[in-house]
């Protein structure tokens, strides 16, 4: 078979929606040993096609992150897959508080150098020595005590729709951009303060634990399972929650929320609003908050330019796009020169 998607991704979305049965929309993440990565990768490939499974999943030498969807009914027969390998078996998963028919459209197991770029060099330091893991109700405690620091290791768009109160959130595009600035920042506190971190799924914060122990820092702690985890434990043990607004999450929703408050504006009006859409012009791609108002205003565009383009032929529209591929710049909304009102 083929190794890869055959179908777009407005082809799967039909099936999908022609289907109409319940899928679950995941996480799950394990540092392990990897020897051969190309043959545990088609692995995955094979086996999760046949379960028709969804997602984007990196595997590299260091371990597997995978944030993925799944027909309900084929639940039991996934997590008996993941537990036929031995560095799976009891693996945390982290169940989406929102299900979305449409979360993920193509089914992609990608090889990377590393599972989260965070561009330290691993062989420097050890990576096994991590912070303390904390569920929500010690979590809690530990962010009411005088003497922790807590920090937010996401990104700025991010923390921009949902964060922890209290919580420091650094001004950073990457996470890889955060770790040394959080380290300048708190360089004072490295004995006297408890440095507590989440992020969203608990990946972000294994690695940074490990990197601050190496740094000096005496106390260090992280959220069990990241803030996906800790809705759910609050939840369901009848907890305080101290998050307010939306979980940022990369697929298709683009967010869960968590409480009903709004605490971002509209990048073009500045209306009270937490929604990320991403540019119709396919050019541009840009990742923003837009209200419905904009949304309509401006046929789901990030500006009057990329209004324009989308009215040309598709054809002319692929000719000007032309060898420029998307980066990364498409996540820097907080700086963009196209948005009157950004962070």
């Amino acid at each position: 078979m083929q190794l890869y998607n055959t179908l777009s991704a407005k082809e799967r979305a039909e099936l999908l929606e022609a289907a109409g049965e319940d899928r679950l929309t995941l996480s799950f993440y394990q540092y392990a040993k990897i020897g051969n990565v190309d043959i545990f990768r088609n692995h995955l490939f094979v086996a999760w096609h046949d379960l028709n499974v969804l997602g984007r999943i990196y595997v590299a030498g260091e371990g597997i992150n995978a944030q993925l969807s799944i027909p309900a009914t084929r639940f039991k027969e996934f997590k008996e897959f993941l537990e036929g390998i031995y560095f799976l078996n009891n693996v945390r998963l982290n169940i989406a508080i929102e299900h979305d028919l449409k979360s993920f459209l193509k089914l992609k197991v990608k090889i990377r150098n590393k599972i989260v770029a965070d561009g330290l060099n691993d062989d420097t330091f050890d990576v096994t020595n991590k912070g303390v893991h904390v569920g929500a109700e010690r979590f809690n405690k530990l962010i009411e005590d005088p003497d922790t620091v807590l920090v937010d290791m996401r990104n700025h768009y991010e923390s921009e729709i949902g964060r922890f109160k209290g919580a420091i959130t650094p001004d950073v595009d990457t996470f890889r951009d955060s770790l040394d600035i959080i380290e300048e920042d708190l360089k004072d506190h490295k004995e006297n303060k408890k440095l507590v971190m989440y992020c969203t799924g608990g990946i972000r914060c294994e690695k940074a634990s490990a990197y601050y122990k190496h740094k000096g820092f005496k106390n260090v702690f992280q959220l069990e399972g990241g803030i996906i985890e800790y809705a759910r434990q609050v939840s369901n043990k009848g907890l305080e929650n101290k998050f307010i607004g939306k979980n940022f999450v990369f697929d298709h929703r683009r967010g869960e929320r968590i409480t009903e408050d709004v605490i971002a504006q509209c990048h073009q009006c500045d209306a009270a609003c937490d929604t990320h859409v991403n540019c119709d012009n396919e050019a541009c791609h840009l990742l923003f908050i837009q209200c419905e108002s904009c949304a309509s205003e401006m046929e789901n565009c990030c500006s009057d330019e990329c209004k324009e383009v989308i009215q040309l032929p598709y054809e002319e529209q692929k000719r000007l796009r032309q060898g420029i591929p998307n980066s990364n710049k498409i996540f820097k909304k907080g700086r963009s020169e196209k948005l009157k009102f950004k962070k």
